[in-house]
């Protein structure tokens, strides 16, 4: 890509996020974006198709990274229950693991959660929430394959548990914490929700 179309590219998404950021994706304008980008809105669609792509261009790296971080931190997780038992189960840093990585990526989860109405991303958290309980479940399954006695539980609750779950992780991004409040919070979330999933795991 010649020099000055990479600029222009980058002038793009920082415009483009500027606006998503600010007005949301429905209510977003390709013709305020180009003109802050200082570009015709003919020369906009040269770069993207539509306005959705452009959306996508901004959380989907992200997304990428963050599923593969997710897998690898899931696999360490199960190789240690598998090697030293169930007092791996509740490693108390989930929470935590994850604001880290929210607030360093703030801006995309804040278009991806509060931003992305009107994209194939608005009922994004439901994604992480059935992600968060396929790993739970295979998680669980580890356990008793160790043969730890894990009582049997209501699937529906299980799935309102999770979702919960997810959602208080998410909450910091929609009431703006700064990243000193957030991972507090997550150490609170810590604490609060891994009780919970022990005495459901028969663990307490």
């Amino acid at each position: 890509m010649p020099k000055d179309k990479i600029e222009s590219h980058e002038r793009i998404i920082e415009a483009a996020k500027e606006e998503f950021l600010t007005y949301g994706f429905e209510n977003a304008s390709m013709r305020r974006i180009a003109g802050n980008a200082g570009i015709t809105v003919s020369g906009l669609y040269k770069h993207f198709p539509n306005k959705e792509e452009m959306f996508v261009s901004l959380v989907q790296p992200m997304l990428d990274d963050f599923f593969i971080l997710y897998r690898e931190k899931e696999q360490i997780e199960n190789a240690a229950i598998e090697k030293i038992g169930s007092s791996a189960a509740f490693l108390n840093d989930d929470a935590v693991y994850v604001m880290q990585y929210i607030y360093d990526h703030f801006d995309e989860f804040k278009l991806l959660v509060c931003c992305s109405q009107g994209t194939r991303y608005e009922d994004y958290s439901h994604k992480l929430a059935e992600m968060e309980e396929e790993s739970s479940l295979r998680f669980i399954e580890v356990l008793r394959r160790r043969g730890e006695h894990v009582p049997e539980f209501d699937r529906k609750e299980f799935h309102l548990l999770v979702s919960s779950n997810v959602e208080a992780v998410l909450q910091p991004i929609r009431h703006d914490f700064t990243r000193e409040e957030a991972m507090h919070y997550a150490q609170t979330i810590n604490t609060f929700f891994s009780k919970g999933w022990k005495w459901l795991c028969g663990m307490e």
